[in-house]
């Protein structure tokens, strides 16, 4: 099975790496366009701002070629929020996959970016098989994708927000798997057998 983690200007390329050849599996990180589309199934991580990582997308064609995929896709941290339709980072138009906005936290009375663990729960796809109702994962976000039709898990920081999202074959987490010790093994485990 081929497995490619898309390379662009956005951080945590390495931990993704790691946490996959700890369950056994090697990655290919390319931006090559022949690597991606010929995939078995997609990575496409993310840490850092949105605006200058879809200007890096755009520029690489990596944008549509995102959105034209048919083998499942994993969105991580910022790698889902691009694939929402905007985010208020850098008033950013994404790529439109997931009908929904990226807001900011915007609150004085928490700590914002949200770093650290917290649980996920209203767990609603094979993603989850195997994960219990309000497992902690570990989130750094300042950002977030509100709830809607496509939110296949959920999490409480200020407000309630999407902590996951599918739409066809197209998954995101707002979470990172590969920093969240057994239960984010598992749900690396779970997308690879989708």
């Amino acid at each position: 099975m081929k497995i490619v983690v898309i390379k662009y200007n956005a951080g945590n390329i390495t931990s993704v790496e790691f946490a996959f050849k700890r369950i056994g599996i090697d990655v290919i990180i390319t931006d090559d366009p022949n690597e991606i589309i010929t995939a078995d199934k997609v990575i496409f991580p993310g840490v850092g701002e949105a605006s200058s990582a879809m200007n890096y997308l755009k520029e690489h064609k990596i944008d549509k070629l995102i959105r034209d995929l048919k083998q499942p896709v994993l969105g991580i941290c910022l790698g889902m929020q691009l694939m929402c339709e905007y985010s208020e980072e850098g008033e950013t138009e994404c790529l439109g996959i997931f009908n929904k906005k990226v807001k900011h936290f915007g609150s004085h009375e928490f700590k914002v970016p949200q770093i650290g663990w917290n649980n996920i729960f209203d767990l609603k796809s094979p993603l989850f098989r195997g994960i219990k109702e309000d497992s902690f994962v570990y989130f750094v976000h300042g950002y977030y994708a509100e709830l809607g039709e496509n939110t296949i898990a959920t999490t409480d920081y200020i407000l309630k927000y999407s902590s996951a999202l599918q739409k066809d074959n197209f998954y995101g987490a707002q979470f990172h798997p590969e920093k969240s010790g057994d239960v984010g093994e598992q749900i690396l485990k779970n997308f690879i057998d989708l």
